[in-house]
């Protein structure tokens, strides 16, 4: 299962990043989005990011402009016809995830692998939209990609051993950590990380704390880069209470409340305050 052309399902935040490493890594990747501005907005993050790292001297010009020279756009899914591996980033919503998925089924060959981005949604469900479960796998970066390390490797019930050596093969390439885990509501990641963000919103809504201190003690006592409403603020509330709902509906049984999001978080989304991205959240921006 040799990996030589990727296909990246989307242009924005995670798209545009995982596409720089992969061709930083020597895959030739074409960056596929539903409009040309969102496709050359992606392509202009890309070129800003290695940029930055030619000005800081972690990249040499020619190094930056060689990984440039591998990436082409594409507002057409059938660019991915040929491709290897597809990494699927789109938003975090299932029916759209599983259409998706579905309609690369019938586009890619039959030997690409099929990957998704996702933090929260099974793969298990994912791949039963295809006629090949085998070849269906999460690789799930973590935000920003072009400086986090790890690629949380999430395999499915009938996802092929060989498919997973090749996509941690692929991860290692792009200067990754690659860690495997099955599939299960949140994976790893979210499961331990969202709780404690959804912990850290009960204490403030209980008067505890203010933001502050709340962030600073997990900051300064537990030796966090940033603390957890904070972290909220940069991963989106609304994000947050996605997997806490997906936590809650797949771990929690009877009267279970261990997963239920806090009431101020659900309030915040229904009023709007989604963190970094709609500027305010738990701080202003």
């Amino acid at each position: 299962m040799a990996i030589g052309k990727i296909a990246v399902l989307g242009a924005g935040q995670m798209g545009n990043g995982i596409t720089q490493v992969a061709a930083c890594a020597g895959y030739v990747v074409t960056m596929i989005d539903i409009q040309q501005d969102f496709v050359d907005k992606g392509i202009a993050t890309i070129e800003k990011s290695l940029d930055k790292l030619v000005s800081k001297e972690r990249m040499s010009r020619e190094d930056a402009d060689a990984a440039l020279s591998l990436i082409s756009g594409s507002t057409e899914r059938s660019s991915a016809s040929d491709a290897d591996l597809v990494v699927e980033a789109i938003p975090e919503i299932p029916e759209l995830k599983f259409s998706t998925f579905k309609e690369l089924d019938e586009i890619c060959k039959p030997s690409t692998i099929l990957a998704s981005n996702t933090s929260s949604i099974s793969i298990n469900e994912i791949a039963a939209a295809t006629s090949r479960p085998d070849k269906v796998i999460g690789m799930h970066f973590m935000n920003p990609v072009p400086i986090m390390k790890l690629v949380e490797i999430i395999n499915g019930l009938e996802t092929d051993s060989a498919v997973t050596d090749a996509v941690i093969d692929a991860s290692e390439k792009m200067g990754k950590t690659a860690l495997c885990c099955n599939d299960s509501p949140g994976f790893v990641s979210n499961r331990i990380l969202c709780p404690m963000i959804n912990e850290a919103i009960l204490t403030l809504q209980d008067g505890v704390a203010e933001p502050v201190a709340i962030d600073g003690i997990m900051k300064l006592g537990m030796n966090h880069p940033i603390g957890p409403l904070a972290l909220a603020d940069l991963i989106g509330l609304d994000t947050v209470l996605h997997i806490m709902n997906v936590l809650h509906s797949g771990l929690d049984s009877g009267d279970a409340v261990k997963y239920a999001p806090a009431p101020l978080l659900v309030n915040m989304v229904s009023e709007g305050k989604l963190g970094r991205k709609s500027g305010e959240g738990f701080y202003s921006y």
